[in-house]
C-alpha cells in the first residue's frame, strides 16, 4: 500500500530535457515529449535524479534511504557506514517512486491577447486522476465565462486568434478548480483544446535558439567543427504535474514541513549554465508530513 502525493512543477526559465547539447551541423535539441499528445514532459528519472541532487549535498544518508542507495558509495561513505559495510555495495529500493510530469497548462502568445494557458482534455484527465479531484473534465473549446476575446456579435461565443488561425470558444465553464496549487494563473486567460490541436499548437508555443560554437581564442564561428545548431524548450510560465508514491510517510526533501504551500526551487535539465531549467516545484499531499518521528 502505497501513500499518494503530487508535484506541481511552473517554469521559471525555459526547460530542456532531451537531447543533449551538440555541435553537429543543423542539430534540433529535441525535448521529450508525450507519445499521444505530442507535448513535453519530464521523465520521472529526470525528477528523482534531481531531488536526489538536492538533499545529497547536505544529507547524503537521507538520500540514500528516500531515493535508493547507489551501486557504488565513494570510500567517504563506505567509511561512515561500517555497520553496513556487507550492503555497501548493494543497491536498494527507493521509498519514494516517480512517475513522469505531463503539461496542464502552457503559455500561448495570442494576438490581440498577449498570452493565453492551453490545455487538452486529455492533458486534464491525467491531472485529475493525479489529484483526485471531481470536476468534470471540460470539453474541447472549453473557456470561463470571464475569457478576455473577441465577442461574435448575435451570439454568446468568443474568438481568440492563434498565429495557426482562428479559435472559437464553444463552450463556457469556470476552469478555477484545473487552476494547480502553488500557481496564480487567472481564469480569464485559460482555453481548453482539442487533443487533436495540442501538439500543433504546443510546437508553435515552444521556446526556441539557435546556437553557434565559438573559437576557443576568438569570436568566430567554428565552421571545421560543424557549429551550428538549435535548441527547444518549454516556454516560461508551463505548468506541469507529476505523481509520487511512497512506501513510508514522512518524506521532507525542502526541509521541515512548516509552511505553506512546501515548495522550493529547482534546475531541471540540461543548459542550466545558460539560463535554462529554473522552476518551482510545490509538493502537495497529506504523506507528507507524519506527526511522529520524521526521517532525514
Amino acid at each position: 500500500m502505497y501513500h499518494k502525493a503530487y508535484g506541481i512543477i511552473e517554469t521559471l526559465a525555459p526547460l530542456h530535457v532531451g537531447a543533449s547539447a551538440g555541435e553537429e551541423t543543423g542539430n534540433l535539441n529535441l525535448i521529450f515529449r508525450d507519445q499521444f499528445t505530442l507535448t513535453g514532459i519530464i521523465p520521472g528519472s529526470s525528477i528523482r535524479g534531481r531531488f536526489r541532487a538536492d538533499m545529497r549535498n547536505r544529507n547524503w544518508k537521507g538520500a540514500n534511504l528516500w531515493y535508493g542507495h547507489e551501486a557504488d558509495a565513494d570510500e567517504e561513505q563506505q567509511a561512515q557506514t561500517k555497520e553496513n559495510e556487507s550492503n555497501q555495495d548493494r543497491t536498494t529500493e527507493a521509498i519514494v517512486k516517480f512517475e513522469y510530469a505531463s503539461l496542464v497548462w502552457l503559455p500561448v502568445f495570442c494576438p490581440g491577447q498577449p498570452i493565453v494557458w492551453v490545455t487538452s482534455p486529455l492533458l486534464l484527465k491525467r491531472y485529475k486522476q493525479i489529484t483526485n479531484i471531481t470536476t468534470p473534465v471540460p470539453e474541447p473549446y472549453t473557456a470561463s465565462p470571464d475569457l478576455e476575446g473577441r465577442q461574435v456579435p448575435g451570439t454568446q461565443k468568443k474568438v481568440l486568434f492563434f498565429n495557426l488561425g482562428f479559435l472559437e470558444i464553444d463552450h463556457q465553464v469556470d476552469l478555477k478548480p484545473w487552476i494547480p496549487t502553488g500557481t496564480n494563473l487567472s481564469t480569464k486567460s485559460l482555453v481548453v483544446v482539442d487533443d487533436r490541436d495540442i501538439g500543433n499548437i504546443h510546437d508553435m508555443a515552444l521556446y526556441r535558439q539557435s546556437r553557434v560554437k565559438l573559437l576557443d581564442n576568438m569570436k568566430k564561428v567554428d565552421t571545421e567543427r560543424g557549429a551550428f545548431f538549435n535548441t527547444e524548450a518549454l516556454p516560461v510560465g508551463s505548468i506541469l504535474v507529476f505523481p509520487v508514491a511512497l512506501k513510508e510517510p514522512g518524506w521532507q526533501p525542502f526541509g521541515p514541513l512548516n509552511s505553506q504551500p512546501y515548495s522550493q526551487e529547482l534546475y531541471f535539465g540540461g543548459l542550466e549554465s545558460i539560463g535554462f531549467g529554473r522552476c518551482n516545484v510545490t509538493l502537495v499531499g497529506d504523506s507528507l508530513a507524519q506527526p511522529q518521528e520524521v526521517k532525514q
